[in-house]
């Protein structure tokens, strides 16, 4: 069964879910090899910020739209689909007729001639990816925010260890935890808190200072 096959159903399904839960915005599209025309489904249109049929779909038009960075690498992905007519599938970023920046799932399949065999046109779907790509990093921003406070307050306690032990200050401190780091190939967070769990045991004598830098010397 071929892509065209199941458009029908597959679409009318994408447009509910888009309707009623806010899924992402699938289109259909088909591309002619031998008349070199494009059809574009209205959901298609909209996706490239057109109102369905306000313009004629051509490859200069398609190409046009799409982000400079990921054009090249789309029209490839064509050009082989066009020669070996097996499913694909493309993931990048178009500019619409709003000048907005979209991110586009792209999928298809060619179609064979029935006795010859040759492609003669590649067909698929259209899907508007933007929503959940932009939640995704979004949250995987903010996870990375997090981390990297967890992190600073670790390496901030361990310089403040350095700094009562060795008298440095909280910049000499820190420079001595990334020349440990290097030395020793240990990540300067998981050299501080190695040193913050030495810290919870120092002695409250003389000592502290010969016990950190025998840790110094030896942090693995």
């Amino acid at each position: 069964m071929s892509i065209e096959d199941r458009a029908p159903s597959a679409h009318a399904v994408a447009r509910e879910q888009h309707a009623t839960t806010g899924q992402p915005r699938t289109g259909q599209w088909r591309y002619d090899l031998i008349t070199e025309r494009w059809w574009w489904s209205p959901e298609t249109y909209r996706i490239h910020g057109f109102e369905p049929h306000e313009v004629v779909p051509t490859t200069d038009l398609v190409l046009a739209h799409k982000h400079p960075d990921d054009r090249e690498q789309f029209r490839q992905i064509m050009e082989a689909a066009k020669v070996s007519g097996d499913p694909f599938h493309s993931v990048h970023r178009i500019m619409n007729a709003r000048g907005r920046e979209r991110v586009i799932t792209l999928v298809g399949q060619g179609r064979r001639h029935i006795d010859t065999g040759e492609v003669m046109e590649l067909m698929g779907y259209f899907v508007d990816t933007t929503a959940p790509v932009c939640e995704r990093a979004e949250t995987m921003a903010g996870d990375h925010i997090r981390a990297a406070a967890a992190h600073r307050g670790t390496i901030e306690q361990a310089k403040g260890i350095l700094s009562v032990t060795h008298g440095l200050t909280i910049d000499e401190a820190f420079e001595v935890l990334r020349a440990t780091s290097n030395q020793h190939n240990v990540p300067v967070r998981e050299l501080a808190a190695r040193l913050i769990n030495l810290g919870r045991i120092l002695p409250l004598d003389e000592h502290r200072r010969h016990c950190v830098d025998e840790f110094l010397r030896n942090p693995l």
